[in-house]
């Protein structure tokens, strides 16, 4: 499957690289850590996300090369879909726009592309990206390794999380051992937070509630707390992990509204709960430890939806 990709590589010129939507570290990580070899290989290259990159990893290199929207009429050869578990989540007509479509993912049930390398052992998609790179007939560099270290930094929770395995702390080694400063990528993504980011994190955290078993927690934010706090969406990232945090919660949850009467639920499990199921069920998807859906309503009836199926799991 690798030679197959690196063929492809080697044989096309123009690339197009997109992660999915509301892009978390792996995301983007993976994402500019192709597309700068890419372009260090000689290849047309452009690199998507309909999101933008957030603010705390725009200090990575090629982040300003990041577009947010297809440009016209652009065909490409090749199209790699990172991380997504599902294409629609790349938010673009992906295929509508090249020749061949490679789908590279750690997500289980992410079946699309003509080539679909998804190996749901690997920490972070970006180790697949490595995977990819080593095989190549290419030299990295450091911009190609530091965005790269912030995807395993990332998905495995600063290496704190199950997926942190020996392959994620192998592969970080080396790219320490090439000179990535593991301090500045550590500040950068959890040191340099916006004010906007603690108000909002002040206005979300009363909204937290506690299962009477004890084993599953939930925070919640609504537009009109987004609004009054002066944050954005990205400011959000990491508020599922307070309620994980209580101890003897197994399950934590996030609901963040998207509409009048819809809300996106983040969830995270310790281990015991297959939430990745759970959000199956709701029509999302994602891991056994961590996954994602939509539910409409309000924010009572989404949690109480939610609540049946915890209380039938657990």
């Amino acid at each position: 499957m690798i030679q197959q990709i690196v063929d492809l590589i080697e044989a096309n010129t123009s690339f197009l690289v997109v992660a999915h939507e509301n892009p978390d570290g792996d995301a983007i990580g993976s994402t500019l850590g192709l597309a700068n070899a890419l372009r260090e290989m000689g290849k047309d290259v452009v690199a998507l996300n309909v999101d933008g990159v957030p603010q705390i990893m725009q200090f990575l290199p090629g982040f300003d090369q990041l577009v947010t929207t297809l440009p016209e009429n652009k065909q490409f050869d090749v199209a790699f879909v990172l991380d997504s578990g599902d294409l629609v989540r790349a938010g673009v007509p992906v295929q509508e726009c090249c020749k061949a479509l490679v789908n590279i993912d750690h997500h289980p049930h992410s079946e699309f592309g003509d080539i679909c390398y998804v190996d749901t052992t690997a920490s972070a998609t970006a180790v697949l990206i490595d995977r990819v790179l080593q095989q190549c007939d290419y030299r990295m560099s450091l911009d190609v390794a530091k965005p790269l270290y912030l995807g395993i930094l990332s998905d495995t929770g600063s290496f704190r999380y199950s997926s942190a395995n020996p392959e994620a702390f192998s592969v970080a080694g080396r790219l320490v051992g090439m000179g990535i400063d593991p301090w500045e990528i550590a500040s950068c993504l959890y040191e340099s937070l916006a004010p906007e980011r603690m108000k909002l994190l002040g206005l979300v955290l009363p909204t937290l509630e506690i299962s009477d078993c004890g084993r599953y927690a939930s925070v919640a934010m609504t537009e009109d707390i987004l609004k009054q706090s002066g944050a954005s969406e990205e400011h959000t990232d990491g508020f599922v992990n307070y309620p994980r945090a209580i101890r003897g919660v197994e399950v934590a949850l996030f609901f963040r509204q998207i509409g009048a009467d819809a809300y996106k639920i983040s969830m995270r499990s310790r281990g015991t709960i297959d939430v990745g199921a759970m959000a199956r069920e709701l029509g999302g998807g994602g891991h056994h430890n961590a996954a994602g859906a939509k539910v409409n309503g309000s924010l009572e009836e989404a949690r109480a939806t939610v609540s049946r199926l915890l209380d039938r799991l657990i």
